[in-house]
């Protein structure tokens, strides 16, 4: 409880005023032993503290117990606080009856003792002093009051005085306040009352102070004030207090709905939002919370709003949180993340059934037939002594999500209707965070599904590269992006390597990834150099943005906005030459690292993110010798708003360098290293090692622009199918080149070049200077062309054309497995 006060700092100490003699003092074990003894108890009784420690205490009583008074002692052992006459015998033997108050404690080891006293100087009947003070007091005071003297003992209470210190006037005359009330608190009022009384200054409290024998502790609203007649002489100190019990109780729930405002649903977590609603309301409404959800409401939204449930059979629900006054929970039947069947007629399910508040005793016969049938639970409430509880549906939007359960043990005092009406309150604002969690993990989850499901499921087998990647969404608030990786095989044994990114978060971003990817494989498949795809790759881009303008979509949520814009890098990698081709558009720089461990970034002309229109893009080729590793990457593995995109880099390169048992390995180590615990973008990562196709796997031939010069080219291809050992389709190759060479020298210009490629197939390639590409076509009976094609593409697997800085390229490839 707040306290305060103003006065002289540099007044007299309570013990300088207070006179410590005017008290006889004593305390007493449990056993009955004298185990204190005070300077004004000596002076009541004669014996010194040597005479009388360790004796006991009935030596000092004048008269024998009875033995038919044993019920009576049982009695007052189980009270706080006991006043009263006691007949005293004085050492030398002289009888002396007095006005004695005990208080009843407990010790730090758990024994308790009694804490006597008596005032030496009490007055049997008022005096004329006595009246003066009543006379100034009712001057003074319309309050619940007290008078105390210069040595702060108290002399006068009106009635709401006496009443609130649960004695008569006068079993507390001649004491001081912290003799009459053990309690917390009282210390610093007579610290108060001494600045009072040597300062004239008003003092002021507050205090939370329980009189024994009340349900219920009472706040208070103190002054204290000095006393002095019409001449000025110091009489001495008054106490008026106000009681302010429900403002206390109304401003605590205030308070604590306040907190819960701040507190509860500061992340879009369903467990970390249930979590602070039990940290919030313990202990400051309960001693135990538990949140539990239905499984069906975790498991998936449902369609329409539950707005009741069926009744008669059990429920299960999963606990996402719970919170205790005791560190660990130990109260707690069912373990966080556990599924737990709630039967009909418990507690939680008759709350949910009915879909209101219930405050129950655990005396009552509902809380009794519950957990008769449930040992455990049964033998928590009776080990920790839980006396009340209350259960509250947790509903947002018409929907029933789950049920809070509060429990007090520790506090004494039962729940009340106003307890009730405070757990609804904060109830209601945990549902609609929680409700607001469990959407946004059901649309988050949907968004990463169709992510993941629009990104390659397994990389293409292929000779060109040995590839590892790695995609990771980012964190719950940043929400799932747009980038994506991509492995696609091309002809003559080469292999496109790509990386991009989408401008936004959410569904929106996935599914324009997904058509950016299907693009970019489609343009892939005509071969286009890396420049030209993303010239294609903007056009369709712009394409998009100006699509969505023009659907002028009104919304708040910039994932949906219609926003369209990427970033990209494309690479083509040819084994038979270690050169790859690379154009990037707005992305980061690849970082390739060489077989001798050194780490560089390619330097590559930047190019304008895609979707601006109207900048060229360029592409730069580079050697990349066998067992180099190409490292392509979106920037929200390097990028932070905790450092800048340069330190992100150096920890990649730094990364790269590590040794690692795979390329697996070596991912994993990247996002380690570089990546912080909870990113603030989605990050994909691509690494590739090189490999080169050996010599002997490669045969290329110069072709004379003359028909006579197809049979030996035919006879060249034919011996170098015997060296590799495939007679086998010898045949059909032959075939292959003949038309396909035939074709170069009528149609085409030179110069002419054949290239055989025995990788995982055997590619059969023709090159040319011509940029005219032919087209396959269906002869008609007469015609005397028009059929070599349609019989390459009849005996390949596949064939195509591909342009080259100086013409063109047909290719076929077969089978040789």
């Amino acid at each position: 409880m707040e306290q305060a006060a103003v006065g002289d700092q540099g007044a007299r100490s309570v013990s300088d005023v207070v006179g410590e003699e005017l008290t006889a003092r004593a305390t007493v074990d449990e056993t009955g032993t004298v185990t204190g003894w005070s300077e004004g108890a000596e002076g009541l009784l004669g014996y010194s503290s040597a005479q009388i420690l360790g004796r006991p205490a009935i030596l000092l009583l004048a008269e024998e117990p009875m033995a038919g008074d044993h019920q009576t002692r049982l009695r007052l052992s189980q009270l706080p606080r006991w006043g009263g006459r006691l007949a005293l015998r004085h050492r030398d033997g002289h009888r002396l009856e007095t006005l004695v108050l005990a208080h009843r404690r407990t010790l730090d080891d758990g024994s308790s003792e009694w804490l006597l006293f008596s005032a030496r100087n009490r007055e049997e009947h008022p005096s004329d002093t006595d009246v003066l003070f009543r006379q100034a007091f009712l001057d003074s005071v319309c309050c619940s009051a007290a008078v105390y003297d210069t040595k702060l003992r108290f002399r006068s209470a009106n009635r709401g005085g006496s009443d609130a210190m649960g004695l008569s006037d006068d079993a507390m005359r001649g004491l001081r306040l912290t003799e009459v009330l053990d309690q917390a608190g009282m210390a610093e009022a007579e610290r108060l009352m001494v600045i009072a009384l040597e300062t004239g200054e008003p003092q002021y409290m507050e205090v939370l102070m329980r009189t024994p024998g009340e349900p219920r502790a009472h706040a208070w609203a103190c002054f204290i004030y000095r006393l002095q007649n019409p001449e000025g002489r110091v009489l001495g100190v008054a106490t008026a207090g106000h009681d302010m019990t429900e403002q206390y109780w109304a401003r605590n729930r205030l308070q604590l709905i306040a907190e819960a405002g701040q507190r509860i649903g500061s992340t879009l977590d369903v467990t970390r939002s249930a979590q602070e609603l039990a940290d919030v309301a313990v202990p400051g409404l309960a001693d135990f919370l538990s949140v539990d959800l239905l499984v069906s409401s975790l498991d998936d939204l449902p369609e329409q709003p539950l707005t009741a449930l069926s009744e008669g059979g059990p429920l299960k629900l999963r606990r996402v949180a719970h919170q205790s006054v005791h560190p660990g929970s130990p109260k707690a039947v069912v373990a966080p993340g556990r599924v737990y069947e709630y039967p009909a007629g418990s507690l939680p399910a008759e709350s949910l059934y009915s879909g209101r508040a219930r405050l129950y005793q655990v005396t009552e016969p509902v809380i009794a037939d519950w957990v008769a049938r449930e040992p455990l639970r049964s033998s928590r409430i009776r080990d920790h002594g839980f006396h009340s509880v209350m259960t509250v549906p947790l509903s947002a939007q018409g929907t029933t999500l789950g049920v809070v359960v509060f429990a007090r043990h520790q506090n004494p005092y039962p729940f009340q209707q106003d307890d009730l009406v405070l757990a609804e309150e904060l109830t209601a604002r945990a549902a609609v965070c929680i409700d607001n969690a469990l959407r946004y993990a059901h649309e988050r989850g949907t968004a990463v599904t169709l992510q993941r499901s629009l990104l390659p499921q397994r990389l293409p087998e292929q000779t060109a590269v040995e590839v590892a990647s790695r995609y990771l969404p980012a964190s719950a608030r940043a929400g799932v992006g747009g980038d994506w990786f991509d492995v696609i095989p091309l002809s003559g044994a080469r292999v496109a390597l790509v990386v991009g990114d989408v401008v936004g978060h959410g569904i929106h971003a996935s599914a324009t990834m997904g058509r950016l990817r299907t693009a970019v494989r489609t343009l892939a498949d005509i071969d286009l150099p890396p420049d030209e795809l993303l010239t294609h790759l903007d056009d369709l881009v712009g394409r998009l943005a100006t699509e969505a303008a023009d659907t002028k979509q009104v919304t708040l949520d910039r994932e949906t906005s219609g926003e369209v814009g990427a970033t990209c890098l494309y690479a083509v990698y040819d084994p038979v030459t270690c050169r790859c081709t690379l154009a990037r558009a707005g992305h980061p720089l690849p970082a390739v690292m060489s077989p001798d461990g050194a780490v560089e970034l390619l330097d590559l002309p930047a190019g304008p993110p895609l979707g601006v229109g109207g900048l060229p893009f360029e592409a730069r080729e580079t050697e990349l010798p066998e067992g180099s590793l190409l490292t392509l990457y979106t920037d929200g593995l390097v990028e932070s708003r905790n450092h800048d995109i340069d330190v992100g880099i150096s920890r990649l390169r730094q990364a790269l360098t590590t040794p690692a048992a795979s390329l697996d390995a070596l991912c994993d180590t990247v996002l380690t290293t570089v990546l912080p615990q909870r990113p603030d973008d989605d990050a994909a990562l691509l690494i590739a090692r090189t490999r080169a196709l050996k010599a002997d796997r490669v045969a290329t031939w110069d072709v004379p622009p003359d028909p006579s010069a197809v049979a030996g080219i035919r006879k060249k291809a034919l011996g170098r199918l015997e060296a590799w050992g495939l007679t086998d389709v010898a045949f059909v190759t032959e075939l292959i080149v003949s038309e396909l060479v035939t074709n170069a020298i009528r149609y085409a210009a030179p110069p002419i070049q054949l290239r055989l490629i025995h990788d995982r197939t055997l590619i059969c390639e023709v090159s040319d200077a011509s940029s005219t590409a032919p087209h396959m076509r269906r002869a008609r009976t007469y015609d005397e062309g028009g059929r070599g094609l349609l019989l390459v593409a009849q005996l390949t697997r596949h064939w195509g054309s591909r342009p080259t800085p100086t013409g063109k390229t047909i290719w076929a490839e077969q089978n040789i497995e």
